[in-house]
């Protein structure tokens, strides 16, 4: 009998091992496009208008530029794996919107009305301001985890910040909507950060109590329906969203909320029948508000006539039909290719052409085509959020993943549809384009907590600990 020793050694193959690309030089060189991309935009616009490129063409260039590589080196250093398009995208589209909200400022007719000349100086400083809060939560929000354990604080927070426009002297009521608060001589929304700190109250509840929300009692033409008792959530946040309708007369808001949550109550229980009974519960008590609220009456009838301005005299219609068809206009006049960066006459919508409307500047200016590309940047931003929670190890930064970059996608629909006549206008703004400091500063924000969770999911898992019992194995054979 002689034997025969054969000697291997065990290899551990992972991700750690192997490593895995951060991706940030290619975020670099993607950022350096979202910036010469408005740097060009802007000395076109410059010599649509005034024959000569702009004076400021260069600060404007550097401003941005810099912004930009600011929060690129924060990523690089704080979350290196994150996802590297989302901070181009948003830099692209905050960097078009800050040529728009210029161009609309250079507008004779605005400034004649002293609604325009300091909206753009503004708003690159909202931009600053927003990039700073998405460094700080680079920065400071370490894992997202963290997030869960403030989930009932979160939803305190969020009530709290729907409730400050309706306390007197502190709330403003502006072309009929109660949503904004003056604080040190500015306007600001606290529902644009509502959305937020709800999208956690949302994740971390959902999180423990999705099980519970999966058990159905019995099964109704192909749709589960849930128990009785598993209506009490559904139910508290229909009825905050129509207190809002009823309150603060916003019907972007009420529907945002609304929507986030039943988008991330269907992904957390998988059950379509949640999805029906939101869209029911929505048109019920849209309908049921709009009987007796007269603003939103307003916004209905110039929605299903925007040429009544022309028939009805102006104090009876306050100028929602008149914004509605000069928008119209706009898109018709922009036809497919557009009539060029600063060639357009979208001033002729007044006081809302750099904020709820200022999809029509772009849809008169660049045309079909440049208003698809608006929407597949917003796509991207959407795709690269959903793609983040399917990408998160985590229950909840699944969900909270999802319910911000479902925020973000109903947003832009609301706003859009509105403007295109394809719903009633809701008095939101376009994320990044629109003139606005709450806006462009909570959606960076946003975008900060998707490189968060985007940072976590793609970071390489730590190789195993070598097991020195396993890395030497002996195979007698007989001879």
């Amino acid at each position: 009998m002689s034997s025969t020793t054969n000697t291997s050694t065990q290899h551990t193959s992972t991700i750690g091992s192997i490593g895995t690309p951060s991706r940030r030089n290619t975020e670099l060189g993607l950022l350096v496009f979202a910036v010469v991309i408005p740097v060009f935009a802007y000395a076109n616009v410059g010599l649509a208008i005034n024959d000569e490129v702009p004076a400021g063409l260069l600060g404007y260039g550097l401003g941005l530029g810099l912004l930009a590589g600011v929060g690129h080196l924060v990523v690089r250093k704080f979350a290196p794996y994150a996802d590297p398009l989302l901070l181009p995208l948003a830099t692209l589209l905050n960097g078009l919107g800050l040529v728009a909200i210029w161009r609309l400022d250079q507008s004779e007719l605005l400034q004649d009305i002293g609604q325009a000349g300091t909206a753009s100086p503004r708003q690159l400083m909202y931009t600053a301001m927003g990039i700073a809060l998405f460094i700080v939560v680079l920065i400071f929000l370490k894992d997202h985890r963290a997030l869960q354990r403030y989930t009932y604080i979160s939803m305190v927070g969020a009530l709290f910040l729907l409730l400050l426009p309706l306390v007197p002297g502190l709330g403003q009521n502006i072309y009929g909507a109660k949503i904004w608060i003056n604080v040190g001589g500015f306007s600001i929304q606290p529902g644009e950060f509502a959305k937020i700190v709800l999208a956690v109250f949302f994740a971390g509840y959902l999180m423990v109590k999705r099980d519970a929300l999966a058990l159905a009692s019995r099964r109704f033409m192909g749709l589960y329906l849930p128990r009785g008792r598993d209506l009490g959530p559904i139910l508290v946040v229909w009825a905050m969203s129509i207190l809002i309708l009823v309150f603060e007369t916003d019907l972007g808001t009420s529907l945002l909320f609304f929507g986030m949550f039943v988008i991330m109550l269907y992904v957390a229980t998988e059950r379509t029948s949640w999805i029906v009974f939101g869209l029911l519960m929505s048109a019920v008590g849209a309908v049921g508000v709009a009987s007796f609220e007269t603003h939103i009456q307003q916004r209905v009838a110039a929605w299903l006539d925007p040429m009544r301005e022309y028939t009805l005299s102006r104090q009876d219609v306050e100028g929602h039909s008149e914004q509605a068809m000069q928008a119209l206009w706009a898109f018709g006049s922009g036809g497919t290719l557009g009539t060029g960066w600063g060639q357009g006459h979208s001033e002729l919508i007044r006081f809302a052409a750099n904020s709820d409307f200022i999809l029509a500047t772009f849809g008169e200016e660049l045309g079909l085509t440049g208003v698809m590309a608006l929407l597949l940047l917003y796509a991207l931003i959407v795709e690269r959020g959903v793609r983040t929670a399917l990408a998160a190890r985590d229950p909840f930064g699944k969900l909270l993943a999802i319910g911000l970059s479902g925020a973000f996608a109903l947003q832009v629909f609301v706003v859009a549809g509105g403007v295109m006549g394809l719903i009633p206008l809701t008095g939101m703004t376009m994320p990044f384009l629109a003139y606005g400091g709450s806006s462009v500063i909570a959606n960076w924000a946003l975008i900060g907590i998707l490189l968060r969770i985007s940072d976590t999911a793609r970071r390489p898992a730590p190789s195993p600990a070598p097991n020195p019992d396993a890395e030497m194995t002996q195979v007698v054979r007989p001879s």
